[in-house]
């Protein structure tokens, strides 16, 4: 075994978009600090950063209905979806400086201008949507949305989803040009040559598979590298494990007393792709319809465009299925070794409470492949099944974590780990992941290295000029951030 020798800053574990992100933002901070990554596969943002794992959706809730529920009294409760866009906004502003200083290639390269729709068919939802409209159309945040229930100006809009539907049924839709579609695997690539531009190094096949603390109160890291598994060691002052699904395996390896509790339930999944051109040139929009009843946020319909390394098709989906994995790449074990004494309990209570979400993906994985397709033409009537084939989408593993009243709850958004002293912090959960990848991180910093606030914020500022303020409150600066941003990314509608 590689002995470990002097200890090194920053150990990024993972090779996808929250990595490359803090690790970004660690060089523009602290360009003197020794940065390393570990990814266990040959290529970086290989797993939910691929772009054809992910929707590519830049997740501001103009279109994601999840964010926006009805409330019991029928009014429209719009928090979430005010949060979810102020956070994309701190990334969009974090990535137009990079560009800025060139730091980042031309914008084209990761992020394209798409609209975003939100499309619902029967007089209950399209009475919800209305009520949607009405209620986000004033906002700073959502400025320039449309609706209509008119099959003429929804056709205008995109076109696919008219031909071939019933007239007869009540139809609505709302559509707003601010939207974008994000590679985040092109995306994770640049910033990840970006860091070794500038003296990171970047380790490819190497597996880690311990994370223990010295005596001197840094971490060994414990390594499996390349086809032969070679073992490695090395020192580091600060750990950040961004590996995705494998994250909670490797904190519970750390033996932090604050994962404590906390578990994973897996969630695979399936698109539909197509890449002929006479169909994708019908639709070039993003276009998110309502979940079924028990279905997780990452299941909500939608019909996508999406523009990889230039060439745009078009994925309906997500499928839900089932696999223990808790990576693509990962052991059928994976489930089964998460589990602990401490999240046992936790992990039981919310089986018994999420009996519609196990239904919803009992029903899931007994569809035909007629009826999976039949959900297609829910939004494109007359798709043809020759024009489309399937692939497999990433694997998202939604937290679980204790809970004091309720024994343990299923959350559906994402959860950051740190250790008392911040010297070792993980990311856990899936929505809304990468498009929030900037003000996550910026969280990371926040615990990890309280002492370099005064220090930092300057820098930080100088980057993203609203770090730590509201967008939502402040008509006038919400218009001019979202016009510089898109003039630096080039995503004018």
């Amino acid at each position: 075994m590689t002995a470990a020798t002097e200890p090194i800053d920053v150990a990024l574990i993972g090779g996808g978009i929250m990595s490359a992100t803090l690790g970004t933002l660690l060089k523009q901070l602290q360009p003197d600090w020794s940065i390393r990554v570990y990814e266990a596969l040959n290529d970086v943002a290989q797993e939910s950063s691929n772009p054809w794992n992910n929707a590519g959706t830049g997740h501001s809730a103009l279109c994601e209905l999840n964010y926006s529920p009805q409330k019991p009294d029928g009014s429209i409760d719009i928090t979430s979806a005010i949060k979810v866009n102020e956070q994309f906004q701190v990334s969009r502003q974090f990535w137009s400086f990079m560009v800025g200083q060139g730091s980042l290639p031309e914008p084209e390269q990761f992020i394209n201008p798409t609209p975003h729709m939100s499309f619902v068919w029967g007089s209950d939802n399209v009475e919800y949507l209305r009520k949607r409209f009405e209620t986000m159309q004033g906002h700073p945040l959502f400025q320039g949305m449309e609706f209509s229930d008119d099959p003429e100006q929804i056709a205008k809009w995109a076109p696919a989803l008219i031909p071939g539907r019933n007239k007869a049924q009540p139809i609505a839709a709302t559509h707003i040009l601010a939207g974008t579609d994000v590679d985040f695997g092109s995306l994770t690539r640049n910033l990840f040559s970006y860091l070794t531009d500038n003296g990171a190094e970047l380790h490819l096949g190497h597996r880690v598979t311990n994370i223990s603390r010295e005596r001197d109160r840094t971490w060994r890291i414990s390594l499996a590298v390349g086809a032969t598994a070679e073992p490695q060691t090395v020192r580091a002052r600060f750990v950040f494990v961004g590996a995705g699904g494998g994250a909670l395996n490797l904190l519970q390896k750390s033996g932090i007393p604050e994962i404590r509790g906390f578990g994973g339930f897996p969630v695979s999944g399936e698109f539909l792709r197509t890449d002929n051109p006479a169909v994708v040139v019908k639709h070039q929009a993003k276009v998110y319809g309502k979940a079924s009843v028990g279905a997780p946020p990452m299941s909500v319909p939608h019909l996508d465009t999406r523009v990889v390394d230039g060439s745009a098709s078009l994925m309906f989906g997500p499928y839900a299925g089932f696999s223990p994995k808790f990576l693509k790449s990962g052991s059928y074990l994976d489930l089964f070794k998460s589990i602990r004494l401490h999240n046992l309990y936790p992990m039981i209570r919310v089986a018994l409470s999420n009996i519609d979400l196990l239904k919803y993906l009992i029903s899931q994985l007994a569809a035909s492949k007629r009826t999976k397709f039949d959900a297609l033409t829910d939004f494109m009537p007359d798709a043809d099944p020759k024009d489309w084939y399937r692939i497999t989408a990433g694997q998202r593993v939604q937290v679980i974590k204790a809970d004091k009243e309720k024994g343990g709850v299923l959350q559906f958004g994402t959860e950051v780990v740190t250790a008392k002293d911040g010297s070792i912090a993980g990311l856990l959960g899936a929505s809304p992941g990468a498009s929030t990848a900037v003000p996550i991180m910026l969280t990371v910093l926040e615990r990890c290295f309280p002492s370099k606030k005064a220090e930092w914020a300057p820098k930080i500022t100088a980057m993203i000029p609203t770090a730590g303020t509201s967008l939502a409150a402040d008509e006038k600066k919400a218009a001019k951030t979202m016009s510089a941003t898109a003039e630096a990314l080039h995503i004018h509608a």
